[in-house]
């Protein structure tokens, strides 16, 4: 039989996870989350990780099944993915990805590249630079090696900053010269499905969302998390800003307003990443389901 990957991309509050459970019932297939911040156990509110309820209505995998403090990187998510849909391939004809983050979506349908060895002391002077004097000098020096890179990455995501940073130095070429291999073979097709809306409707989407976490109790989760702070899981939006108010930087209405405002930009970054994908196929968030039906039925194999 052959495989079929339906991708569902775009940005954050856009309406992803209730079209892939739909999506899953129809196909009859399960659903893997491409949402990295959903992977851990201890971050659920501010993640906006699926309900209960939704977690019932189709089967799930990659949701909360790590710890904030377990050593988690890209490369390991391709290698498990992978080795579910194969598993998942032997009683199913489709299978689904979902999520917003468009590294590890193109990690599991593309392929990650090839970087070199980096020398462990450069990592801990990078590391020492951002633990005593924060992210902006980080942000500057990437802008100087790799101004490409530094347009399109996440400037608040310390990882990815520290990360390319790190490359950089230890090869002496930007890191953005070593993203250019093509994709990888993967025995599956791979449908992508993009949805999107006019930037108001996101927009205001994203503040209900905001304000829908605040009364569900984000502000006690991030409390629970305060001891971890530090740890690049919870360097996120809607977490880093709530910690600025536990430590009596900001008013809680300012925190709250951050939160949207990171979340805006967030989104405005997600879709600038999947419109360079010319195989994405768009649909307004209120298209008719069975209008994606069709186009992904004409696309499988």
């Amino acid at each position: 039989m052959n495989k079929n990957l339906i991708v569902i991309i775009g940005p954050t509050a856009i309406g992803k996870t209730s079209l892939s459970i739909a999506l899953a019932k129809y196909f009859d297939c399960e659903i893997i989350s491409a949402d990295s911040r959903q992977f851990y156990k201890e971050m659920s509110i501010g993640t906006a990780a699926p309900s209960p309820e939704e977690l019932s209505q189709a089967k799930h995998h990659f949701i909360k099944h790590r710890s904030i403090e377990d050593d988690y990187s890209v490369g390991d998510f391709e290698k498990e993915a992978l080795e579910k849909l194969e598993e998942l391939f032997k009683d199913h004809t489709h299978a689904i990805l979902v999520g917003g983050s468009g590294l590890y979506i193109d990690a599991v349908t593309k392929g990650l590249d090839n970087f070199p060895e980096v020398d462990t002391t450069i990592r801990k002077k990078l590391q020492e630079t951002y633990n005593n004097k924060g992210l902006e000098p980080l942000q500057q020096r990437l802008k100087a090696l790799d101004p490409m890179y530094y347009e399109k990455v996440d400037l608040q995501n310390t990882q990815r900053v520290l990360r390319a940073l790190e490359v950089c130095v230890s090869s002496g070429q930007p890191y953005s010269s070593f993203l250019t291999k093509p994709s990888k073979k993967r025995p599956f097709n791979t449908i992508r499905i993009g949805i999107t809306a006019d930037r108001q409707l996101i927009y205001d989407r994203i503040n209900q969302r905001v304000d829908t976490m605040i009364k569900e109790g984000l502000i006690d989760e991030v409390k629970s998390l305060y001891n971890y702070k530090s740890l690049n899981a919870l360097n996120t939006v809607g977490y880093k800003e709530i910690f600025k108010h536990l430590d009596g930087e900001w008013e809680l209405d300012f925190a709250i307003s951050e939160i949207k405002k990171n979340t805006r930009r967030f989104a405005k970054r997600q879709l600038t990443w999947f419109r360079k994908d010319t195989e994405i196929e768009w649909f307004d968030s209120k298209e008719d389901l069975q209008t994606i039906i069709t186009h992904i039925k004409k696309s499988s194999l």
